[in-house]
């Protein structure tokens, strides 16, 4: 990958869009914001280097396979997707002398996305559109449409586009939940964009290499991404938002990210569970926003060790119990560890992560607990994140911050390479938030951190924008804190 280095790049997982060169959009504090420019637009339509769509092969050829049948099933509701971000570049003083322009730049970005709904609705990744002042979709044919963003879910890198078509093919979704290790894998998108000469969608096979994937960074940008799809089949830039799919033809993940040293495809891609995207994206339609789902517990998180693997074994205990939440009135209590969530297995927090991804505000929610060696079930109804008692300015206020710099890293023992130390925080705003001096910021939604400065920024900017999720490190590992600040 050249110029820009990948958005939410952690330990080589790299996110996918493609800029013209293959490059990611960087996002920012002050580009996150979702877009609705092109609302109420009507379609642009276009040809660009459309290709003719491959004679289908006659049945009973040899040449025919699983594989060619279920391309030919899913391929015409791949769509691209193409956005315009205005980029602030520096002043350069020479510029008035040579003829040259200062000042906002506007650059190209591509992504992949598929239709979920005949009526124009279609499905991508939100880092693909973050920050996007246009966004527009091109069909398989080469037809384009000007795209309006509905909603975007940066916590599960989900976003909902809507364009002025009807009758559009639409791609069928499988599910995510009974999938085999070794079944085929698929994927679909436009890696490299139109550098490769038209508009048909590529096409590369794999497996399904693993499930339930928690993938934790530990060095520049880290991340939290869980319970994610591992495929070996080629991922590259500008196949974000691409379908991944099944023998039978069928959606079973939204391709997302790479483990990558290089930012070209080494086998290891993820992507998002399909039934995961499903109520992700059905709250985006009915809502603009997703809920975020929260029953009122702490956890009690791992100690620092030699082994990092032991972590994976450490449990899901609650240090605190928020007064009056679901799980308050649910009977839950500090010191409690939770085994099992409708029925799946919780050996950490990064299960814990998963698990909550997969609620819906208003269910309940059977849980299995052990108190004392006494194992026991209680069933706990999900709420919807609350707002932090405060105004962002006095949670702002309760917190001092430091820059993460070499002494400091090697002082503290600091994992990540950037990020801003938590140097003090009030009692009332760490419980909360769920943070305690020492901890480091690395990321807050989608966006990295790199100083104290872009801590404080990009919590100002979320703050009464909705949910938030920070992603911090303590004691070596990466862990999320999710909040609401007035």
């Amino acid at each position: 990958m050249t110029g820009a280095r990948a958005v939410g790049t952690i330990v080589g997982i790299a996110l996918l869009a493609g800029c013209q060169a293959g490059d990611a959009a960087p996002a920012s504090v002050a580009s996150a914001r979702r877009m609705d420019a092109a609302q109420g637009a009507p379609p642009t339509i276009e040809r660009q280097a459309a290709a003719p769509a491959p004679a289908p092969l006659p049945a009973g050829s040899p040449r025919r396979t699983a594989i060619t049948d279920a391309v030919a099933r899913i391929a015409p509701s791949v769509v691209t997707v193409q956005t315009e971000i205005l980029r602030r570049a520096p002043a350069d003083p020479f510029d008035g002398f040579f003829g040259g322009q200062s000042g906002n730049r506007t650059a190209a970005g591509l992504g992949s996305g598929f239709i979920t709904r005949a009526d124009g609705i279609i499905v991508t990744n939100a880092h693909v559109v973050a920050g996007a002042t246009k966004v527009d979709v091109a069909l398989r044919d080469g037809t384009t449409y000007a795209a309006r963003v509905v909603g975007v879910d940066e916590l599960n890198d989900l976003a909902v586009l809507r364009i002025n078509a009807q009758h559009l093919p639409v791609a069928p979704l499988g599910s995510s939940d009974d999938l085999v290790i070794g079944e085929w894998a698929i994927a679909i998108g436009n890696p490299y964009g139109f550098l490769l000469g038209n508009t048909e969608p590529s096409v590369t096979a794999g497996v399904v290499s693993g499930t339930g994937r928690n993938l934790v960074g530990q060095a520049e940008g880290g991340g939290l991404y869980v319970d994610m799809i591992q495929t070996d089949a080629a991922i590259n830039p500008g196949n974000s938002g691409g379908p991944l799919v099944n023998a039978l033809g069928e959606v079973i993940g939204v391709n997302s990210s790479i483990y990558t040293p290089s930012g070209g495809s080494i086998g290891l891609g993820f992507a998002i569970p399909i039934n995961r995207a499903k109520r992700v994206t059905e709250d985006l339609i009915l809502h603009g926003a997703a809920r975020r789902p929260w029953i009122g517990v702490q956890l009690q998180l791992p100690e620092a060790s030699a082994n990092p693997r032991s972590a994976l074994t450490s449990g899901v205990i609650i240090r605190t119990v928020v007064p009056g939440s679901p799980a308050a009135r649910a009977g839950l209590q500090p010191g409690d560890a939770i085994e099992r969530a409708r029925g799946r297995v919780l050996r950490n927090p990064y299960d814990w992560e998963a698990a909550q991804l997969e609620l819906r505000v208003g269910d309940s929610v059977p849980l299995a607990v052990r108190r004392n060696g006494r194992p026991f079930t209680v069933a706990v109804t999900v709420a919807d994140l609350p707002e932090v008692s405060a105004p962002k300015v006095e949670v702002l206020h309760e917190l001092e911050l430091v820059t993460v710099t070499a002494a400091i890293r090697a002082e503290r023992g600091i994992r990540s390479t950037h990020g801003a130390v938590i140097y003090k925080v009030s009692g009332r705003v760490g419980d909360e938030l769920g943070i305690q001096i020492g901890d480091v910021i690395v990321q807050v939604n989608r966006t990295s951190i790199a100083s104290a400065d872009e801590a404080a920024q990009a919590l100002n900017y979320y703050g009464g924008r909705g949910p938030i999720r920070m992603y911090f490190e303590r004691n070596g590992q990466v862990f999320t804190t999710d909040f609401m600040i007035q």
